[in-house]
């Protein structure tokens, strides 16, 4: 469904990413873990078309999409939470989510039905509706952030930290959320730090240090907390 064969990135000259090679299969469920400043948003704007592939590949169903300009990977049914729960604040939470669906505003019965399945999924938006966005909790925010991608019907769904500076009981109700979502389909690439969640919900887990993969391995198969931690710091497996 998604692969970066040696994806090599960055801001002009300066490389963040260097040859990263990562596989997300159709309705898997992959964490991304690494330290602040190890290449991890970078991956994710990678793919969605912010930051410009140098050299490698992004793959989306088999097709190459490195010249896809990002406003159209949307409708390459991709989408991105990005870090930091950014919402329009000014804005009602409804109005926040009706702009995840702005590129397809004519299908109006789509767009109604899929807002609905938003607030069945995330509750408390649906009770604060009309409520501006700048007045939510951060994890009202975040669960804003993922509902507003959900509606451009994604089915591949990328999430940059969403368990950070969060609660713990937030963290289990957005964990339960994207456990749902898994549900639903969706093929999903979880960017984290939080390494328990990530063990709790992934199929598999790769770890990024400095640019490059460091350790990759199947949640389940001998995975333990302290390796994982190990290659936060030093050390290369695969």
């Amino acid at each position: 469904m998604l692969k970066l064969e040696n994806v090599i990135a960055g801001y002009g000259r300066t490389r963040i990413l260097h040859g990263v090679s990562m596989n997300v299969p159709k309705g898997g469920l992959v964490a991304l873990l690494g330290g602040n400043g190890t290449g991890k948003s970078t991956t994710l704007k990678s793919i969605v078309g912010l930051i410009a592939v140098q050299e490698g590949d992004v793959i989306l169903d088999g097709k190459v999409i490195n010249a896809v300009p990002a406003e159209q990977r949307v409708s390459h049914r991709l989408s991105m939470v990005p870090q930091g729960k950014e919402v329009f604040g000014a804005m009602s939470v409804e109005e926040n989510l009706l702009m995840g669906a702005f590129h397809r505003r004519k299908d109006r019965r789509e767009i109604a039905e899929d807002l609905e399945s938003v607030y069945c999924r995330f509750k408390r938006l649906k009770d604060r509706r009309a409520v501006s966005a700048g007045l939510l909790s951060g994890g009202e925010r975040q669960m804003l952030s993922i509902g507003r991608s959900l509606m451009a019907r994604p089915s591949v769904l990328l999430l940059d930290e969403p368990s950070a500076a969060l609660a713990p009981r937030v963290v289990e109700e957005i964990a339960e959320a994207i456990l749902d979502l898994r549900s639903l389909g969706l093929t999903l690439l979880l960017v984290e730090q939080n390494v328990g969640m990530a063990l709790d919900i992934a199929d598999y887990v790769y770890v990024i240090r400095g640019g490059r993969i460091a350790y990759e391995r199947e949640v389940g198969s001998g995975i333990a907390m302290n390796e994982l931690q190990e290659f936060y710091l030093g050390g290369e497996k695969h």
